[in-house]
């Protein structure tokens, strides 16, 4: 029996971007929330999977979600009131704290966490959101196209907690809710008969899966050696050849994603010395975090780098599809697989000054939340995806499949728009990468809505879309944005005493609900017709990898 009993109109689970999304924007229209989290922390692949934001150019040229303007202000803010910043960094409006070049907020883990608490705060206080921290799906109760509740268990006390809730959000990192609910859903590729798309394989691939990285965190201290203790299976991923990849994972070699031609990109381009107030586009700067330039020169900390790169991608075993023992097998192998990684750097890597290994390196897990670390959580990719009553293909936003300059797709029913390359890791199928230039888009209400439940929405990355297109639609912004046009919807239903379907179906009530988002909300749901139709080709660098 359940050691607690909660209802509420709006229950969320998964606590990531798109979770934390769903049930601020609800609990800020008048809403009582419940949200839940396995980790402890709220923030999903910003926070407890350890990834900087993957976003597009014109994140900080216009407020296409203001709550999420405010996310990345409330970020920047605080490191302009607690960091001993320069003048110059200080009043940088677009400040990068980090200066890495994968994003322009480039920023600790830590702190994102601290601003995401920031906006659920007042919130909690007034007692229309209510967060569940550490625990996990373990039980949905359905009747019929109705999701009835959710059975949590608290991962610190194995107490049970029972959810009933109107409307349900599975906003889980792997789409949990959906195969505990037994609700519809695809998982991994689907072939080319069922959706047309250029890049589709032939047949449908369930195990072809987008690979997951559990990230780290590392600090640069100049004449110190932090040398990890060598991993039980170091040498497998010393000495193990892909067939699609140009040398073991533990070297510096790797493929480019666009022309899939072998590379070799150092840590630094130079000295690591020179690393601090280098330029240049190597691994190190790419996803730097913290930057010690940025500061007065009497601060103590140095450079910490957020290490996703290719060497660390874990694409052995699936997470989706297979058995808890096999899924927590995968999980274990790719912890195993970046302490390698690190092992390797300190130990055996080719440094540019001469010499090998870079023991002054040190795992920062207080920058995770952790104390190995690593991350709390492993960075997901993909998830299960819904059946959905609308499903966005890559003849929806692929240009070459649309012709350049055509533009994506237009939809009547968008919720929200985002953009960003359509971006796949090699996979668990044994493929390299896909990545393919597509036009800015939106996203359609019709996509968050399964086929065969009434009142459950996704808010994740498992909204319908495809194995191909879900490689646009899964970023920072573009998460959050779902979430937000999830949690608005709840809202909505709530006060005009409707289901999702009915607001999906009716145009009248479809355009009173899209104007809470314009309006009220201040969402964008459609892009400029010369951004869309245009987009950019310029800012390839910025992409996730």
């Amino acid at each position: 029996m359940p050691t607690r009993h909660l209802r509420v109109p709006f229950a969320v689970i998964g606590g990531g971007l798109g979770g934390t999304a769903a049930a601020v924007t609800a609990a800020r229209l008048g809403l009582p929330v419940v949200l839940t989290e396995a980790t402890d922390w709220l923030g999903g692949q910003l926070t407890s999977q350890g990834v900087p934001p993957d976003e597009h150019e014109w994140i900080d040229r216009q407020r296409i979600s203001p709550s999420y303007s405010e996310l990345r202000d409330r970020i920047r803010d605080h490191y302009r009131r607690e960091y001993p910043l320069t003048e110059r960094a200080r009043t940088t409006v677009a400040l990068n704290p980090g200066a890495g070049f994968v994003s322009r907020l480039c920023a600790e883990p830590r702190v994102a966490h601290l601003a995401v608490r920031e906006m659920t705060s007042p919130l909690e206080a007034s007692g229309l959101l209510t967060v569940l921290t550490e625990h996990e799906p373990i039980e949905v109760h359905r009747e019929g196209d109705r999701i009835t509740g959710v059975l949590l268990r608290d991962l610190r006390t194995g107490d049970e907690v029972l959810v009933e809730a109107e409307l349900v959000a599975d906003a889980t990192e792997l789409g949990d809710l959906l195969e505990l609910g037994d609700v519809a859903h695809v998982v991994g590729a689907e072939g080319v008969g069922d959706t047309g798309e250029l890049h589709a394989p032939a047949e449908a691939r369930p195990d072809d899966q987008q690979a997951v990285t559990w990230c780290a965190a590392l600090e640069l201290r100049p004449g110190e050696s932090h040398v990890i203790a060598r991993p039980e299976g170091y040498d497998r991923w010393r000495t193990t050849v892909p067939s699609f990849w140009p040398g073991p994972q533990l070297s510096w070699e790797d493929v480019d994603p666009i022309t899939l031609e072998r590379r070799e990109r150092p840590i630094f381009a130079g000295r690591p010395t020179d690393a601090i107030d280098g330029d240049d586009l190597d691994l190190w700067h790419y996803r730097r975090i913290l930057a010690r330039r940025m500061m007065h020169e009497d601060w103590a900390g140095h450079d910490v780098t957020l290490v996703n790169w290719p060497q660390v991608d874990y694409w052995d075993r699936p997470l989706i599809g297979v058995t808890p023992s096999a899924q927590r097998l995968a999980m274990a192998e790719a912890r195993e697989l970046t302490l390698s990684f690190v092992h390797w750097i300190q130990t055996e890597a080719p440094r540019t000054d001469g010499g090998e290994g870079y023991p002054e390196l040190a795992l920062r897990g207080d920058v995770l939340g952790t104390t190995d670390g690593l991350a709390k959580a492993v960075y997901v990719r993909e998830s299960r995806r819904i059946k959905a009553r609308f499903t966005v293909t890559e003849g929806h936003i692929g240009r070459e499949m649309r012709g350049d300059g055509a533009g994506s797709a237009l939809f009547d029913d968008s919720v929200g728009i985002g953009f960003y390359r359509i971006d796949l890791h090699p996979s668990t199928g044994g493929r390299t990468y896909v990545d393919i230039d597509c036009f800015p888009f939106q996203i359609p209400l019709g996509a968050l809505l399964p086929v065969d439940t009434e009142n459950l929405l996704a808010a994740n990355k498992n909204i319908g879309t495809t194995h191909i297109t879900n490689g646009a639609y899964r970023l920072h912004p573009v998460e959050w944005s779902i979430g937000e046009a999830a949690g608005a919807l709840a809202a909505f239903c709530a006060t005009e005493r409707v289901r999702p379907a009915q607001v999906y179906e009716d145009p009248a009530r479809r355009e009173e609900y899209r104007g809470l988002l314009s309006g009220r909300l201040g969402i964008a749901l459609a892009w400029s017709d010369e951004i869309r139709t245009g987009g950019s080709r310029s800012e390839a660098v910025v992409t996730a990898r």
